[in-house]
């Protein structure tokens, strides 16, 4: 979450030991259960570390009294079911779009097929296209909880699949740089967004830049 002092601290110290990773947003991109389950596991961490002790939900479902009665299981069902309620919320209101961006898809669209590919928990990208109604302007989309694989491979996965000869993949962050960098997918990155690239193959300061790129 790039708002959090120790997700910020915890990337200064891998770019300072020149140590890969993939940045993603959680908020954005939920983990699934089986995510939270595996990561869990192999951090050999309680699981109370996983959770927002500084966050109003925490402190208004009294969890600090409730998690050292519950199960692995039932405390992992808690977390992936904050997740879900996420999900139901989204539907009900739909998260603030960048301007033009409806317009930009549309105009897009008319003439290139558009996919998404993310890192987030299967049924996230569902959500979005139906809570904006954007569905329409996509021909696919792949995501980790899908194909169980990292950005990188599951960019290929839709390649092939979808038989794409000269794609170019739009993301704002490191991350999905060095995604398309393993990839070997031009990059284009929208600096309005989350994260910082220093030397993209293609910026853009706002979604209807694309238009004046590629169209």
């Amino acid at each position: 979450y790039p708002k959090c002092k120790t997700c910020q601290k915890a990337k200064k110290w891998l770019d300072e030991n020149n140590i890969e990773y993939t940045d993603r947003h959680i908020k954005e991109e939920n983990p699934s259960y089986e995510e939270l389950k595996s990561w869990y596991e192999k951090s050999g961490l309680p699981l109370k570390k996983f959770f927002n002790t500084s966050g109003v939900l925490y402190k208004s479902m009294q969890l600090k009294d409730k998690l050292p009665d519950m199960s692995d299981e039932e405390q992992l069902r808690l977390l992936d079911g904050c997740c879900q309620a996420e999900h139901r919320a989204l539907l009900k209101k739909c998260a603030p779009l960048y301007p033009e961006l409806e317009e930009t898809l549309k105009a897009l669209a008319a003439e290139y097929p558009l996919y998404i590919v993310s890192n987030c928990q299967a049924g996230y990208i569902e959500v979005f296209l139906e809570a904006t109604g954007f569905g329409r302007y996509f021909s696919g989309h792949l995501c980790h909880g899908d194909t169980g694989a990292d950005k990188p491979e599951t960019i290929s996965i839709l390649m092939k699949e979808q038989h794409l000869q000269s794609p170019v993949y739009v993301g704002d962050t490191m991350g999905d740089f060095l995604s398309c960098r393993k990839a070997g997918v031009p990059f284009v990155f929208a600096s309005y967004g989350f994260g910082d690239v220093p030397e993209p193959d293609y910026r853009i300061e706002k979604p209807a830049d694309l238009i004046t790129l590629f169209l």
